[in-house]
């Protein structure tokens, strides 16, 4: 895969692509104000990086995120998964979803600079829980979606 020029079919390939995680049982790291865990993640063809952060004073502060590590060794964030703690653009106090295209690529901006709200979680299980399933990723257990009070 050319990783110079990123397309909509690529990106495409790479959230369909079945995924593994590798390392299942990592432990949780803390930080300052939050605590991480990172995960590797492997297909046939690419190595990934799935990470989940939690804010250690605010539960509704949570990020989950993979990256496709290029062939150079630097990461490319697929999608983000965040949680209600902020606004982002229009998207206001609630859950969302961050996703790179190839239109941000091409105009400069961050790679998943695009964002689109979601209701199908509120808690970082259930975003784990949905980044799993809409990026073929297997290997890990223990997420669940959410019984969300928005449905």
């Amino acid at each position: 895969m050319n990783f110079d020029v990123i397309t909509e079919a690529t990106l495409a390939q790479l959230r369909e692509v079945q995924k593994k995680v590798t390392n299942p049982t990592t432990k949780w790291k803390d930080k300052p104000g939050h605590r991480q865990r990172n995960h590797k993640v492997v297909s046939d063809d690419y190595i990934f990086r799935l990470y989940l952060r939690q804010n250690t004073f605010d539960l509704e502060d949570f990020s989950c995120g993979l990256s496709v590590i290029k062939p150079d060794g630097t990461p490319l964030t697929l999608a983000r998964y965040n949680g209600p703690s902020h606004k982002h653009g229009d998207i206001t106090y609630q859950c969302h979803i961050h996703k790179t295209t190839q239109t941000a690529i091409e105009q400069g901006k961050k790679p998943e600079h695009h964002a689109e709200a979601t209701n199908r979680d509120d808690t970082l299980n259930g975003a784990l829980y949905h980044l799993l399933e809409d990026y073929n990723i297997s290997g890990i257990s223990g997420a669940n979606p959410d019984q969300t009070s928005f449905i």
